[in-house]
């Protein structure tokens, strides 16, 4: 695919090799059959379905899923989902969709995004998820950047494309429950499944031009190869101790998210598990899919697991088939994984992270020796080092705080038409992730905040999340968000913003001095905020992280 970035460069430079004895501590955490790393596939990312449709045809593949009325709207069985895919990459062709072309999306979770999903990649182009969300001006603004040739949406949010597309390169638009000639549908049953496709070089043609949150400035594509993808499933897949052919996996995180698309889709697909997808989260629907299912796996983010354990019976539904979860996006708050374990029954809630430019998953504890507060070891074959988040090369020591780096065979080919921008998050061959973290010695690592969210107190410096985890220590406390608040006297101050638990909300009044006096007891004098806020709730992105630039 031709692009106009740098690739960036394959080799260090200016931050000293890791390699040597005992300077991977994380490897002894490791099951033996791990240590010297993994042997991963060389084929497309799609060759994951294919394989699933050979071994399990009859297998579901999709069960789609109406959480709000918690009922089943359809099946869609693994032989079926590769015929629709293939029949799609056909119709795509015929469209003038050729190699390194780019297909948006412009969907809600629907078993019509998956076999489109795979179609593009059997057609040689590359997916641009667009969060569907998005008003005219920032769809606009992510095709136009793109360069999509084609964009595929749901029947209700055409009117917004077609509000922008005068001023993109989009030249045809696909239309999900429509009954037009591009109707998704009509396409796929005229699609020709013999149709001669592209050849595909998994090394060095993208699978998605996969467009960071945006949640400190403007998003930016990172180009992800087929490669990232397939090498992130295999680790993924190993670390969680996924079996072929026997997971079920609540699927209901947003499939134009990162997080989603991996952990909610690809990799279901690449041990052919079932994913119980739904169309937007629902909390007590996913109590009832997990129990009418006999749900495996339960992929989410924090805020998801907190409205599970808000709904007034949860502790009457049969959680016992779910196992290790992977929890990322936001930080796991302790108090929230004890909780939901302990509504489970058994340690289910297994931190990671991960970012979209890793296609994601970098970091996850080992599922039976988790530590608290931590997001776990790199994953095998990544690498991941503390440097010094001033001069972002100087390695520092076990506790010290600094930028967190890493390299690894999931990390991007860089940033879609930015060479600066790439050349700057890959100086000296890591990609640096602009978050501050700190390892323990023995191997784990800890996330301490956003380098752009640290406060800064009359000179001190105060990690946000340090303060949040207080708070949320406290059983009042549903969500807490900790920001800067201007300040002329100390630069800036600690603002704490909070949504308190429903059975709370009457003692608001009194719950300010009780919350500031909870912090007194556990923080030093400059971490404690000085000015708490109650609302309703928090802004937060699709992905499930508060935006706390709209805080500030």
């Amino acid at each position: 695919m031709h692009d106009d970035s740098n690739p960036p460069a394959s080799h260090p430079a200016g931050i000293p090799s890791r390699e040597g004895p005992g300077k991977k501590p994380w490897l002894s955490l490791y099951p033996p059959e791990m240590r010297n790393g993994l042997i991963y596939p060389s084929h497309p990312l799609h060759t994951y379905l294919e394989d699933a449709a050979a071994r399990y045809p009859d297998r579901d593949a999709v069960v789609y899923y109406d959480g709000e009325g918690r009922r089943e709207l359809s099946r869609t069985g693994y032989r079926v989902l590769l015929e629709m895919s293939r029949r799609f990459a056909a119709s795509l062709a015929e469209m003038g969709i050729a190699k390194g072309d780019r297909v948006a999306h412009f969907l809600q979770n629907s078993p019509e995004l998956v076999a489109s999903f795979y179609g593009v990649l059997r057609a040689g182009a590359a997916v641009v998820p667009c969060n569907p969300m998005y008003r005219g001006r920032e769809l606009a603004g992510q095709l136009e950047d793109s360069g999509a040739r084609l964009v595929v949406c749901d029947a209700e949010l055409l009117p917004i494309v077609q509000e922008v597309r005068h001023s993109t390169q989009v030249q045809r638009v696909v239309v999900v429950g429509g009954d037009g000639p591009d109707g998704f549908h009509r396409l796929v049953a005229g699609g020709r499944a013999g149709a001669r496709l592209p050849d595909v070089d998994a090394e060095n043609d993208l699978a998605m031009l996969c467009y960071t949150g945006g949640t400190t400035g403007v998003p930016k594509g990172a180009m992800l190869t087929h490669r990232n993808l397939v090498v992130n499933a295999a680790q993924f897949a190993r670390w969680y101790r996924y079996a072929e052919g026997a997971e079920v996996f609540i699927s209901c995180l947003p499939l134009f998210h990162i997080g989603g698309i991996a952990g909610a889709m690809s990799v279901p697909v690449s041990v052919a598990g079932t994913m119980v997808l739904f169309r937007r989260f629902q909390a007590g629907g996913v109590l009832q899919a997990i129990q009418d299912y006999g749900a495996t796996r339960f992929p989410g983010v924090p805020t998801m697991y907190i409205a599970v354990m808000d709904v007034e019976d949860a502790s009457a539904y049969d959680l016992s088939s779910l196992t290790h979860s992977r929890t990322s996006a936001a930080s796991l708050p302790p108090s929230v994984k004890r909780s939901f374990d302990e509504l489970v029954g058994r340690n289910v809630l297994v931190e990671g992270y991960g970012l979209t430019e890793t296609a994601p998953l970098t970091h996850a504890n080992p599922p039976d020796m988790a530590r608290e507060g931590s997001m776990g070891v790199p994953l095998p074959d990544t690498d991941a080092l503390i440097v010094d988040s001033d001069d972002g090369a100087t390695p520092l020591a076990a506790g010290q705080v600094g930028e967190l780096v890493i390299r690894g065979p999931q990390v991007m080919r860089g940033y879609w038409r930015r060479p600066q921008e790439t050349e700057e998050a890959m100086a000296g061959g890591w990609f640096h992730t602009g978050d501050l973290a700190r390892t323990d010695g023995e191997g784990y690592f800890y996330i301490v905040d956003r380098k752009k969210d640290v406060i800064n107190a009359a000179g001190f410096k105060v990690w946000p999340r340090e303060v949040e985890e207080v708070l949320y220590r406290h059983p009042a406390v549903k969500l807490a968000a900790v920001v800067g608040a201007p300040d002329e006297y100390r630069g800036e101050t600690v603002k704490a913003v909070v949504v308190l638990r429903e059975e709370y909300l009457s003692g608001r009044r009194t719950l300010e001095g009780e919350l500031l006096d909870w912090c007194r007891g556990h923080l030093a004098a400059y971490k404690r905020p000085r000015v708490l806020e109650f609302r309703d709730s928090l802004p937060m992105s699709a992905a499930g992280k508060v935006l706390k630039r709209d805080l500030r």
